[in-house]
């Protein structure tokens, strides 16, 4: 049963990840005006953007598990601080659920690894 529910878990937690990295990646507005506010560049959010899908398709291989969580984990992490660094709790109570999924999954380990 925690097998299923940790699939379930990945397949949410890669699902979001491209679908923001994307966001990232092709420069939406929204994510620019986000990033704009921690006086990140146009080239930070592209470079944010394709780590943030990197780390999601890593979630997906047993052998580049650990990485990919600790990656994503990292970079939600990033923009906690930043939040935080800007008094904006209610941007942090949005990101605080990815991070903690994270958290989750690598608790619960890659469902097809065998050890």
């Amino acid at each position: 049963m925690a097998k299923i529910l940790n699939s379930v878990f990945i397949i949410f937690a890669v699902y979001m990840g491209i679908k923001q990295g994307w966001a990232m990646f092709s420069a939406k507005p929204e994510m620019i005006d986000m990033f704009d506010r921690w006086q990140f560049g146009k080239t930070g959010v592209h470079t944010m953007g394709a780590i943030t899908m990197l780390s999601a398709l890593l979630i997906l291989l047993p052998a580049s598990f650990l990485w990919g969580n600790f990656l994503m984990a990292a970079g939600i992490l990033l923009i906690i601080c930043f939040y935080l660094w800007h008094n904006d709790l209610k941007g942090v109570i949005v990101e605080l659920p990815f991070f903690l999924l994270n958290l989750v999954i690598i608790y619960l380990q890659h469902p097809l690894d065998r050890s």
